[in-house]
């Protein structure tokens, strides 16, 4: 799902608001997140998940084409940590990639 699926479905949910105000919304919260990450802080929305920063240290990588050594720098990188209630949520039925269900023999 892409942000634009995402603020398609919410308006279907919520009739009684306009799609660019949803929009807005979503933009807003995927904005402060994008923020809080930036500052170094930790996002969590109980049930769903967490999102933190991790910092990779700089190493000696290796350029694929030529095998060459490549000084690769410090950087940071979002992790996404998913909640209890999440987990629980997908493990329920068997799923198989693009959303769709598993057959699951009775017998």
């Amino acid at each position: 799902m892409i942000k634009s699926e995402l603020v398609q479905r919410i308006a279907e949910y919520n009739p009684h608001l306009y799609q660019r105000d949803v929009e807005n919304i979503v933009s807003a919260i995927l904005d402060e997140i994008t923020q809080a990450l930036s500052r170094g802080d930790r996002v969590e929305l109980r049930g769903f998940g967490a999102f933190s920063v991790k910092t990779r240290d700089a190493r000696v990588g290796r350029n694929p084409r030529t095998g060459e050594s490549v000084e690769v720098d410090q950087k940071a990188v979002p992790v996404f940590k998913t909640g209890k209630e999440m987990r629980v949520r997908l493990n329920q039925s068997p799923v198989t990639g693009k959303g769709k269900v598993k057959a699951v023999a009775q017998g």
